[in-house]
């Protein structure tokens, strides 16, 4: 079985969401089973595992529908792609699509880093569902992320095709100590500053816990800087403008807890990596963090900063901590990228012996 995985979506020197959950699974599927990846940059095989691989076009290209044509000369038996628009006319091969989220139908900002016309379209594509039904019947099966997302497509009748769950997860921990008590009166919030992430509930709510900081990873722009300082009481913001992953663990191991006031996510791969450094999660009570925590994490209302701040103090309690410490990282065990590469070898396999008896 010639098995093809579509890695044009991972990132030049840095991952995002999709970027890591394509290197990581590929790099585990391919302990499983030989795999070929598809890029359009050379560059990307930095990110990605010592695997073979072939050159196609940009992923956001305007050829990109037909772009079968082009990975029909390969042979595959089986492709899949982590991203849902992989052009798909015209294919002679097995085809597995993904969905990660529905997220834009509801908050329809698309993605600042893409380019112009891209964005025009991204939002254009999301004003109704038929674009992702015409995308998802393209394909002979169709993966997801979390069973959130797999009962969300099933709500909204996406596809006629099977749906499985192919699960995010998050790198194996290095270097983790056990811990009774964090180090730090600190709060980590990882993700970007998009309005559906909702980073203001955050904010307010300092007012409600002095002595705490509020440590913002990720780029922020002027004019977020200056909305949410605005919010927060003088000085319990910090802004990082950015972290390496060692900086980022290493701030998780000195905090209180991980915090994300999202309205809408597809996963929530920040939870599982703190969760599985040992750093409890407070988090907005939506179905997918649900669960991604169980009963390990801590919930509060999207747009409830007094509840937020009652749940931080919560942990201060004798024992709390350490017992939510522990309740993490049995959680996050549950989540690995060999257990994702299993599953969808799975379907990869029975895609392409469904291809093979026709």
């Amino acid at each position: 079985m010639r098995i093809f995985v579509d890695c044009r979506y991972v990132r030049i020197e840095r991952h995002d969401g999709i970027s890591r959950y394509s290197a990581r699974v590929v790099e585990a599927l391919a302990r499983l089973h030989p795999v070929t990846m598809l890029i359009h940059d050379e560059r990307q095989l930095a990110m990605l595992p010592d695997l073979p691989w072939e050159k196609i076009g940009s992923p956001t290209s305007l050829l990109e529908p037909f772009v079968a044509r082009q990975v029909n000369k390969l042979h595959p038996d089986v492709v899949w792609t982590p991203m849902q628009t992989m052009g798909a006319f015209g294919r002679r091969y097995g085809f597995v699509n993904t969905v990660h989220d529905l997220i834009y139908y509801v908050n329809r900002t698309p993605p600042r880093d893409l380019p112009w016309i891209i964005r025009v379209v991204w939002r254009l594509y999301h004003l109704a569902w038929w674009p992702q039904r015409l995308l998802l019947n393209g394909a002979d099966e169709v993966v997801t992320v979390s069973y959130t997302t797999e009962a969300l497509i099933a709500a909204h009748h996406l596809t006629r095709r099977p749906v499985s769950v192919v699960s995010n997860a998050a790198d194996p921990p290095v270097g983790v100590q056990q811990r009774t008590e964090p180090a730090e009166r600190s709060l980590v919030y990882m993700g970007s500053y998009m309005p559906y992430k909702n980073v203001e509930t955050l904010a307010v709510a300092m007012h409600e816990l002095p002595g705490y900081t509020l440590h913002l990873l990720s780029r922020a722009s002027e004019e977020v800087r200056d909305r949410l300082e605005a919010l927060a009481p003088a000085g319990s913001l910090l802004f990082h403008g950015g972290v390496s992953d060692e900086e980022y663990a290493s701030l998780l191991d000195s905090a209180t807890a991980l915090v994300n006031a999202s309205r809408n996510e597809g996963f929530g791969i920040p939870l599982v990596e703190s969760m599985s450094r040992g750093t409890p999660v407070i988090v907005s009570d939506i179905p997918v963090f649900r669960e991604v925590g169980e009963d390990a994490a801590l919930y509060f209302g999207p747009d409830d900063p007094s509840t937020f701040a009652a749940q931080v103090r919560a942990l201060e309690a004798p024992g709390e901590w350490a017992a939510r410490s522990t309740a993490s990282r049995d959680r996050a065990a549950h989540y690995s990228w060999d257990a994702s590469a299993v599953a969808l070898l799975e379907v990869l396999t029975r895609v392409a012996d469904a291809r093979g008896a026709g």
